[in-house]
């Protein structure tokens, strides 16, 4: 598709007998947020690692800005990386870095910035989550919901075409869980960023997503909007999915 960042077609990935993506397939349009929902065991994090490029599928493509990462040497590989970011469930912070040397840590790993566009970006980066004033602080001086603002900020600091999160409101109390997935919409739509989210959390996805995948045993269930996807009649996703959770983030 002309618009699509990403697409992935008829994945599959096989652990000996155990059959994790039947042939999962869709795609990603530019500036889209796709939220990825599934049990435990249904593929979502294999999936993420595909298309990170940490593991080969066995058959299929994923194809992103129209060349297939499957057919990438290392060097092509190591530039599509720099091109993706990822927020991990836990924030994923180095406990013996401050914040600001949390957040210069990607940019001097992967990029040759002077030292002044390093410091004017994790200024920035930090004042998009508002929490400047944190510059100096250890993770451990931070609240659940600071460290995963402050990982927020590290996977946009890079600029990134594609983010990947892998369940960002995790352990958060409600009122957090609204605030950093407004912020994450929020950001998606001032840096035009297009992303692929797994969570379970049906407030974070009302608030963030375009559209929706349900994965279950390695497949793709359903493909649409939310609405659609509480109103669909299988029973799995009946039971899957709890409407009351949605009428507490409106």
């Amino acid at each position: 598709m002309a618009d699509s960042l990403i697409t992935i077609n008829n994945l599959k990935k096989s652990f000996g007998d155990n059959i994790i993506l039947g042939g999962v397939s869709f795609h990603v349009e530019s500036g889209e947020n796709l939220v990825v929902f599934g049990k435990s065991g249904t593929g979502k994090s294999v999936l993420l690692k595909c298309i990170v490029g940490l593991l080969e599928p066995d058959e299929g493509d994923i194809i992103f800005d129209g060349k297939n990462i499957l057919n990438f040497s290392t060097k092509e590989l190591n530039s599509y990386r720099k091109q993706l970011s990822f927020l991990f469930q836990s924030a994923a912070l180095y406990d013996s870095m401050t914040v600001r040397e949390n957040l210069e840590f990607p940019l001097r790993r992967h990029f040759k910035f002077s030292e002044d566009v390093i410091q004017k970006k994790v200024v920035r980066a930090l004042e998009m989550v508002s929490l400047e004033k944190s510059i100096d602080k250890m993770p451990s001086e931070l609240s659940g919901g600071m460290r995963k603002r402050i990982g927020l900020a590290r996977s946009i600091i890079t600029e990134p075409r594609l983010m990947l999160y892998d369940e960002p409101t995790t352990g958060l109390d409600p009122i957090t869980t609204k605030e950093i997935s407004r912020l994450i919409r929020d950001l998606q739509a001032e840096l035009k960023m297009t992303s692929i989210a797994v969570t379970h959390d049906l407030i974070c996805a009302q608030i963030i997503a375009d559209r929706s995948i349900v994965l279950r045993d390695g497949n793709i269930l359903y493909e649409g909007s939310l609405d659609g996807l509480l109103n669909a009649k299988d029973r799995f996703l009946q039971n899957f999915f709890s409407p009351e959770l949605f009428e507490e983030s409106e």
